[in-house]
């Protein structure tokens, strides 16, 4: 089967869509299917084509303003490689409805669709993060609509996220499907060791929306350092917050190699995202299949349909387990019910 994912960024890149749309194009390849992923690129002046771990990732130049919009340069060149893609495939599975890349290649690839199925992950958070992004979500709302009325299947990876795409696309109720997320299979060499750490960690983007300065303030309460791994456009600033009231509490780290990464998460008194705007927070669910407890926003602890106790602000829950499934198991169900040929 030829597949075609189409995302506005990918590896080596960091990010939630970056690491679901890996994980599962290269468990595909391994598999046997022909996987190919267009995405965007900021940092190119012009496309380039390699295969990396078994797919074929084409990068397309793109513009990303503090690593936003991702809007696509050289459209002309980019609609005829559309077209060509999209006439070779099976499936075509595009993530974010975010991203103008991601938007704009879809509304493209539905005039050139023969009998591929069409399926899309939008990674739906509702609205923008800005007063900018706000203001030009009223239009970019009407876009959104508009491509899940042409697609055979949205995707959501929760019920939560399901309701509220339901809730504001009404016209699509019935195209979706719930099927989460999943973690790595190498989580599961790990187990929690942190019972007497000293620290609470976080790791992702590093974006305004995170909330982080509530982290900072739950480490400063609970008498712990905060480790922050992770990019993003909003470190600066957050930097600056932890200097000027919590000098000595929080440390920020680079993106950490794999098993850096898993060692620091294992020895973690908590791990901790504050976010209310996750469709689905993969670094908590990694944190949860160690045993690592998780101090989340109630909307995470819902998209993960996790047990909960309350914490002591208001705003955040204790999460302890909840049910976590790997990518294996997770490719498997989208073989079987997302990618099943209409």
């Amino acid at each position: 089967m030829k597949i075609l994912f189409v995302s506005p960024r990918y590896y080596p890149h960091v990010g939630g869509v970056e690491y679901t749309v890996k994980s599962v194009a290269e468990r595909l390849a391994r598999m046997g299917h022909e996987v190919t992923v267009l995405t965007g690129e900021p940092n190119i002046d012009k496309p380039r084509e390699k295969q990396v771990n078994g797919v074929r990732v084409v990068r397309w130049p793109t513009w990303s303003p503090e690593e936003a919009y991702h809007v696509p340069r050289q459209r002309t060149e980019l609609e005829r490689r559309l077209k060509e893609l999209a006439r070779e495939a099976d499936i075509i599975h595009v993530h974010s409805v975010h991203s103008v890349f991601s938007v704009s290649s879809s509304m493209k690839i539905s005039n050139y669709l023969r009998s591929a199925k069409f399926v899309i992950t939008p990674h739906y958070h509702g609205s923008g993060h800005t007063l900018v992004r706000k203001f030009l979500w009223v239009y970019w709302r009407r876009k959104i609509a508009r491509l899940l009325s042409l697609v055979d299947n949205v995707h959501a990876v929760s019920k939560r996220e399901a309701s509220l795409i339901a809730r504001h696309y009404p016209h699509v109720g019935e195209k979706i499907v719930v099927i989460p997320n999943g973690i790595e299979e190498d989580v599961l060499n790990y187990k929690w060791q942190g019972q007497d750490s000293d620290y609470i960690f976080y790791a992702g983007r590093i974006e305004k929306y995170k909330r982080l300065e509530l982290a900072i303030d739950v480490a400063k309460k609970l008498g712990l350092r905060l480790l922050i791994v992770g990019q993003g456009s909003y470190k600066d600033r957050l930097e600056k917050y932890a200097e000027k009231s919590y000098r000595r509490i929080v440390e920020f780290l680079e993106p950490q190699p794999r098993d850096k990464y898993l060692e620091l998460l294992s020895k973690a008194r908590y791990a901790i995202n504050p976010s209310k705007h996750e469709a689905y927070s993969i670094f908590i669910a990694e944190a949860l299949a160690i045993g690592v407890p998780a101090i989340t926003s109630k909307e995470i602890a819902e998209n993960l349909e996790a047990k909960t106790k309350p914490f002591n602000n208001e705003e955040l829950v204790l999460i302890e387990k909840a049910p976590i499934r790997t990518w294996n198991e997770i490719v498997h169900t989208l073989l079987n019910n997302l990618y099943r040929h209409k």
